[in-house]
């Protein structure tokens, strides 16, 4: 038994002073306060004084980080971006795909379906007490079901028009572990692909669409039920034709994320979305790329090139994905928009926990993993912990 303890902690629904966290076999037993419990005579305890707990932050978008892509074919390429993503907050995340050839989409979903399957016992033991690291927890497909006109940095010649066949192909492939996947629903033959998604599980997302607001409302009557990095690579929103922005903004069937490094959105176009999706239906990505954590120079995307410099991750003159971690996001909102850091947090945890189905992650409550971040009152991160260990 670890009893955690810290000046707040949120849940990030409740705001406890004092509070008293029980761990056990790496999960939450009990949380309380130090108010109304004693510290058990038995087991350790950690005192983090004058910081904040709060659960672990969840990224549902993630190319990669420290120099590798999730998409890579070595086997050591995805322990130093779960390393890197455990230094800025984030427990648990979903591996983004980006558009490239067939065979290597196929390949890279198998991949990183082992790399899930065998995540209790990569992500625990003794090399998480002395190396925490996320865990992948389901695979984020994106693309190639996407609009040629809002493809971003996607490689047309790679593009696919969706069909139930090509679905049930990466489906196969990734072993049932597709939990996000990111379709333009204008696209012929979109409708009956996000229809089965929906039916297995799936959460499908809006995105690199050019669809008109008909298009989007057909795709969210047909099971699509969130919205991927609004405003990028999306028809944009015009008074006279608000197309697929619209409809974000204003179903509240629909939750929706953004990447808010003050790059890829002003700031004012940040607090028009938070204002549109309230602190229930807004989501904080990052997109993250390779150059994450790494030095201005050329990284891989995918079967891409990309260039960062000066905080811009760019190819063929165009965005492509970020350097954002998700702990920088959470304070930039808080930057943005004036929000408190107990409702930024929930943007990156609670809201992407339900937007995936995972029914105790995002949260701290007894019975969820122990999965938790150690935050200064400004937002910084001052430790990690992943299934209760990092401490």
């Amino acid at each position: 038994m670890i009893a955690i303890t810290a000046a707040t902690l949120f849940t990030p629904l409740e705001r406890i002073e004092q509070p008293m966290l029980l761990v056990e076999d790496g999960s939450i037993v009990e949380v309380t306060s130090r108010t109304r419990r004693e510290l058990p005579e038995n087991g350790r305890s950690v005192d983090f004084k004058d910081a904040i707990l709060a659960p672990g932050f969840i990224d549902i978008h993630i190319h990669g980080g420290a120099g590798h892509d999730v998409m890579e074919s070595g086997a050591g390429a995805l322990p130093p971006v779960e390393r890197l993503l455990a230094a800025h907050g984030v427990t648990s995340y979903f591996p983004t795909t980006v558009t490239a050839p067939l065979d290597a989409t196929l390949s890279a979903l198998g991949r990183l379906a082992d790399a899930i399957e065998a995540g209790d016992r990569d992500a625990g033991g003794t090399d998480l007490l002395t190396n925490v690291r996320a865990r992948p927890l389901g695979i984020h497909l994106e693309g190639p079901f996407i609009s040629h006109r809002r493809r971003g940095v996607h490689p047309p010649e790679d593009l696919l028009t969706p069909s139930l066949a090509a679905f049930e192909r990466f489906w196969q492939a990734a072993r049932g572990h597709i939990r996000v996947m990111t379709i333009a629903p204008e696209l012929p033959g979109a409708i009956e692909v996000i229809t089965e998604a929906a039916k297995r599980g799936v959460c499908v997302s809006l995105g690199h669409s050019d669809a008109d607001l008909t298009a989007a409302r057909a795709g969210v009557a047909a099971g699509a039920r969130h919205a991927t990095h609004a405003f990028n690579a999306m028809r944009p929103l015009d008074h006279r034709d608000p197309g697929i922005m619209g409809e974000v903004l204003t179903d509240s069937r629909l939750s929706a994320d953004i990447i808010a490094d003050g790059i890829h959105l002003d700031p004012v176009i940040v607090q028009l979305f938070l204002r549109a999706k309230g602190p229930d239906a807004a989501v904080l990505i990052t997109d993250a790329t390779a150059a994450t954590g790494m030095p201005d120079g050329r990284y891989r995307l995918g079967s891409l090139e990309v260039e960062v410099k000066d905080g811009k991750c760019m190819s063929g003159g165009k965005l492509a994905g970020s350097v954002l971690t998700m702990d920088l996001a959470v304070r930039k909102v808080m930057q943005f928009a004036q929000w408190d850091l107990q409702h930024a947090v929930r943007l990156a945890t609670l809201n992407p926990a339900r937007v995936v189905g995972l029914n105790s992650g995002g949260s701290i409550t007894p019975g969820a993993p122990a999965d938790l971040v150690v935050l200064s009152p400004s937002g910084d991160i001052r430790n990690t912990i992943i299934r209760g260990a990092g401490i």
